[in-house]
């Protein structure tokens, strides 16, 4: 019966991965990233109405965060269960569609794209407009460098969070009974209150000090995973590891130094410098060797370190619940 179901959760990981790599998020259809993002609004929103003290904020804020994440992965198992009912095939479908949905992959080039594609013609002002749907720093100023640093450093960083990371607890789902779609919406729904509402800054200080600090814990050993991953692919892991080792841990973030630095070590660049958030400069540490420039065939790179990173993940988790199902099946008498 496991084996069944390991069986299932290994042919369900393959064809998500290619349904992303395939197609991807379509522009105007319905993901559940959005659905989160609603409820998210409007649970903040509404605790913002009740003017409560700093402690009742932080402690709504607790529970904002966990219901969130908890629904977000029971409502993938329901959706999942309610679908293999009517036909073993129509489940299997639905828990293809949502895991690639939590899988950027494709997103993730598409986004650099629609930046690179302008700049490549000399069209900076529209380079500057789409990279500001992308990234949170000021873009109207940027120069062609400052658009192609922003582009790598969001590449580097979704790579870890937007990427590999939901693949990590889908890989972990596989291997418990509620499969893969509840822990990678879990960490999906995580991630995504973290982006909207994990600020330090007013009015999120309390309300999303939960939810950072938690997206933080879930997220540090698949960005350690995927620092040595990227090593690895680099073909020169020591060095990667060793500018990792002397430059990440000055970025603020536990996460995004790691992940931003071993794609800098890897592809023999620098990133970090000076950013402008809403009119307020910011120095971030400076991450990796300027050995060479940063241009669009840097980020062609990353976007493939990723991609491969990806597909090795996919490789080694099928592998081991094969082994899993062979070892387990030799168990039976």
């Amino acid at each position: 019966m496991m084996s069944a179901l390991w069986f299932n959760h290994a042919i369900a990981l393959v064809l998500a991965a290619a349904l992303d790599r395939i197609v991807g998020d379509p522009w105007g259809w319905p993901h559940p990233v959005q659905a989160i993002g609603q409820v998210i609004t409007w649970g903040s929103q509404s605790i913002f109405r009740l003017k409560l003290s700093s402690l009742g904020e932080r402690s709504l804020g607790v529970l904002l965060g966990l219901g969130i994440i908890l629904g977000s992965g029971l409502v993938g198992w329901g959706m999942v269960r309610l679908a293999g009912m009517v036909h073993p095939a129509v489940g299997l479908g639905c828990e293809v569609v949502l895991l690639a949905s939590c899988f950027a992959g494709r997103s993730l080039r598409r986004a650099a794209e629609d930046v690179l594609a302008p700049l490549e013609s000399g069209n900076i002002p529209l380079a500057r407009q789409r990279l500001a749907l992308y990234v949170g720093r000021d873009t109207e100023n940027l120069d062609e460098p400052e658009i192609l640093r922003a582009v790598l450093e969001t590449v580097s960083e979704n790579a870890t969070d937007g990427v590999l990371a939901p693949l990590f607890y889908a890989l972990v789902g596989a291997f418990l009974p509620w499969g893969s779609v509840p822990m990678a919406l879990a960490y999906k729904a995580a991630s995504t209150l973290d982006s909207m509402i994990g600020y330090r800054e007013s009015p999120y200080t309390h309300l999303g000090w939960f939810s950072a600090r938690f997206e933080d814990g879930l997220t540090w050993l698949p960005c350690r995973l995927t620092v040595a991953t990227i090593a690895l692919l680099s073909g020169n892991p020591r060095r990667v590891w060793a500018i990792c080792r002397r430059d990440a841990p000055a970025d603020p973030s536990p996460n995004a130094g790691w992940s931003e630095c071993a794609y800098a070590a890897a592809l023999g660049v620098q990133l970090g410098g000076q950013n402008i958030y809403r009119g307020q400069v910011k120095e971030k540490p400076l991450l990796g060797d300027a050995v060479g420039e940063i241009g669009g065939d840097r980020i062609d790179q990353a976007l493939t370190l990723t991609r491969h990173a990806f597909l090795l993940w996919i490789v080694v988790g099928v592998s081991a619940m094969v082994a899993v199902m062979r070892w387990t099946s030799s168990l039976v008498p």
